[in-house]
């Protein structure tokens, strides 16, 4: 069953973008240094309807941050900015400079800043059985967490890539090749492509092209599509 963003937020609940795995995560970052559960869970790839209306929850958050903080001081530039904190994921710092330097360089139309003064989310690195992955709480406040076996496992910079994408609107679509940054794990460990390919791209460029009210009906829209 899919719950819209309206009543999650109005019953207090945690939404959640799911990662490279397809098990729904927790509503706050795993501490630093929990055990992970020996009957690991981030192998399983099959995604839900749930998992559209989640990423499209974190989208959301993350887009209306950017888009108060342009209304506040409209510069005129193309781009939106997204500002992030990698300051609590200092073992993947270099992945995650690799990644939104992917994704800097393959889109125009948002651009991601690294800073740590009123950033619209932040990376967390821990363990947790369930794997990577992107959350929100629906009220602006999101975050990627990062699980340290799963990045032994796949290839790191395509993990921190494929949780980037969806802060930009992406949904999961594990049943897609290697070439689909957004396939996640699916194509399985030997797959190693960090960057989103000509569709993916696209996609992002048109989400973000004219402001935050075309960009978040763009968004909800082709997420719906992808949840059918």
């Amino acid at each position: 069953m899919r719950m819209s963003l309206s009543v999650l937020t109005a019953a207090g609940l945690s939404v959640t973008a799911l990662g490279l795995g397809g098990v729904p995560a927790a509503a706050a970052p795993a501490p630093l240094g929990d055990a992970a559960s020996p009957a690991a869970s981030f192998a399983a790839y099959d995604g839900s309807s749930e998992d559209a209306a989640a990423n499209r929850a974190f989208f959301e958050a993350v887009l209306k941050s950017a888009a108060e903080k342009r209304a506040a001081s409209p510069t005129g530039a193309a781009a939106v900015t997204v500002v992030y904190n990698a300051s609590r994921a200092p073992s993947f710092a270099t992945q995650i400079a690799r990644s939104t330097q992917i994704w800097n360089s393959s889109v125009s139309n948002v651009r991601l800043q690294a800073g740590t003064s009123g950033a619209d989310f932040s990376y967390y690195e821990g363990n947790d059985s369930r794997g990577s992955y992107a959350s929100t709480d629906g009220h602006g406040r999101g975050y990627i967490f990062l699980d340290y076996r799963q990045n032994q496992t796949y290839d790191s910079t395509r993990v921190t890539a494929h949780e980037t994408g969806h802060v930009l609107g992406l949904p999961d679509h594990y049943s897609g090749p290697c070439s689909e940054l957004m396939s996640g794990g699916g194509p399985g460990p030997s797959c190693t492509n960090a960057y989103p390919n000509s569709t993916e791209r696209s996609r992002v460029n048109r989400l973000w092209a004219n402001g935050f009210a075309a960009a978040l009906d763009q968004a909800e829209k082709a997420l719906q599509k992808s949840a059918r």
